[in-house]
């Protein structure tokens, strides 16, 4: 997870369109509550946490204070999209 979510730092925001995550069955779905840990963990404040159709979606801050939007898949948690203001 760590690596996943120092990848996306090297990314910018661009338009706001949404992501497409893979559709699974609702039991296959990784906890909000693991993804939210684990963000905090590593100096992420989420600002709101939502699901958008087939992907959990934050918005916040990362360590380094910059707004992230971020798009995970529901089973994996792995950021298919990832936004951060600079």
């Amino acid at each position: 997870m760590r690596l996943f979510i120092m990848l996306f730092s090297l990314l910018s925001i661009g338009a706001h369109a949404g992501a497409t995550c893979e559709a699974h069955p609702k039991s296959e779905w990784a906890s909000e509550t693991t993804l939210k840990q684990t963000l905090e963990e590593e100096g992420y404040t989420i600002k709101k946490f939502k699901v958008d159709g087939n992907c959990y979606e934050i918005y916040g801050r990362n360590k380094a204070g910059e707004k992230v939007e971020i798009y995970f898949d529901t089973k994996t948690l792995t950021i298919v999209k990832a936004e951060v203001e600079r």
